[in-house]
């Protein structure tokens, strides 16, 4: 008898338990928030998609991504990720990791980020504007750079959208471009100004250059000086002769 009493409170220890934790997550409901989807694992779906050696998770923790809109997204997205993901590892770095992991996260508020094989989206971005692809087509170049060094980020940036224009898979449908030469910017401007840049020293200047300075970031060999090196001027006179024509 003493020992069904003793269960019997631990029973009832363990629902007191559980009703408290079941307010707290009502708690948000009651100051006027947004009510939270409390699903298994803290996501709504999750797939593992193997092809050619490469691996995907793809994580979903929007409600708003889990409806067919989201999920032709989401289809779209992978058939990307296998385009493009191994094209870019050939070219710029085949150790590039073989496992990646997308995570679709309605609490992000810019649109794309990647580090450390993760790639984080946020789902309003994906959604509203669905064309644009080739984010990521941009966040996976920034796994395969892996770079753990102190190198500029307008370069990081340039050569990742170097890679968008390269290898993307619909760049046109999404309006995107590499940017026009302007006069206000100069090779720092970053993403797609700089990635303009880069494209014009290939065409122009050294082909294959953009992957000499891939491997000297990743190697953490990178210095203002390997511009001299490889093309035999500085990147300040390279620029110089980019902005008298620019013309691609």
């Amino acid at each position: 008898m003493k020992y069904l009493r003793n269960t019997i409170k631990c029973l009832l220890l363990i629902l007191s338990a559980a009703a408290s934790i079941s307010c707290s997550k009502n708690a948000a409901d009651e100051q006027g928030q947004q009510p939270v989807k409390v699903v298994f694992h803290d996501y709504i779906s999750q797939d593992s998609i193997t092809k050619n050696g490469y691996t995907l998770i793809f994580t979903n923790n929007s409600p708003d991504f889990a409806t067919e809109a989201g999920n032709k997204v989401k289809a779209r997205m992978i058939d990307a990720f296998f385009k493009v993901y191994p094209e870019e590892a050939a070219t710029y770095n085949p150790k590039t990791l073989k496992k990646v992991y997308f995570l679709i996260d309605p609490s992000y508020s810019g649109a794309a980020e990647a580090g450390g094989g993760h790639v984080r989206y946020s789902s309003k971005w994906m959604l509203n504007t669905p064309t644009d692809l080739d984010v990521v087509t941009h966040e996976v170049m920034h796994i395969v750079q892996g770079y753990t060094g102190n190198n500029p980020g307008w370069l990081v940036e340039g050569i990742a959208d170097f890679a968008r224009n390269k290898f993307g898979v619909d760049n046109a449908t999404a309006g995107w471009s590499l940017a026009a030469f302007n006069s206000d910017k100069d090779y720092t401007g970053s993403y797609r100004y700089t990635a303009r840049f880069l494209v014009w020293l290939e065409k122009n200047v050294k082909p294959n250059l953009v992957k000499d300075l891939d491997t000297a970031c990743r190697d953490n060999t990178y210095t203002a000086q390997i511009w001299k090196t490889l093309t035999g001027k500085t990147v300040d006179e390279l620029w110089a002769a980019y902005a008298a024509e620019p013309y691609l």
